[in-house]
């Protein structure tokens, strides 16, 4: 059974910074894209940004200058660095994978989730 663990979330100050971090535990073969997205209250769940498994990366035009994506394939880990944040940036953060697991007679793929991280932007 694969499993994603969010760290990284809690209050910070508008301007301030925070690194979110995503793990991948279990029976992991082989992890494709990676993103994060976030859903605030009464909103729909959005892609923030985006990464491949080579490292080719996407983001959403209102993060573009203030977020990175970053992924260490080793520790099967995909982090996210938030400068200068936003009130409107006060959402639940979810890691989202797609990973490729041997099944005992083949490998397949199935997209995961984690449990979501709160993040509050707020003075």
């Amino acid at each position: 059974q694969v499993q994603l663990v969010e760290s990284g979330g809690g209050l910070v100050q508008p301007g301030g910074s925070l690194r979110l971090s995503c793990s991948a535990s279990g029976r992991v073969d082989r992890i494709n894209d990676m993103g994060w997205y976030r859903q605030s209250p009464g909103k729909q769940r959005d892609l923030v940004p985006g990464i491949t498994s080579g490292g080719s990366t996407n983001y959403a035009d209102s993060v573009k200058v203030r977020f990175t994506i970053t992924r260490d394939n080793a520790k099967n880990t995909v982090y996210l660095q938030k400068n200068n944040l936003k009130p409107e940036g006060t959402a639940v953060y979810y890691c989202n994978a797609d990973i490729t697991s041997f099944r005992g007679r083949y490998y397949g793929s199935i997209n995961y989730w984690g449990q979501g991280t709160q993040v509050t932007v707020s003075s």
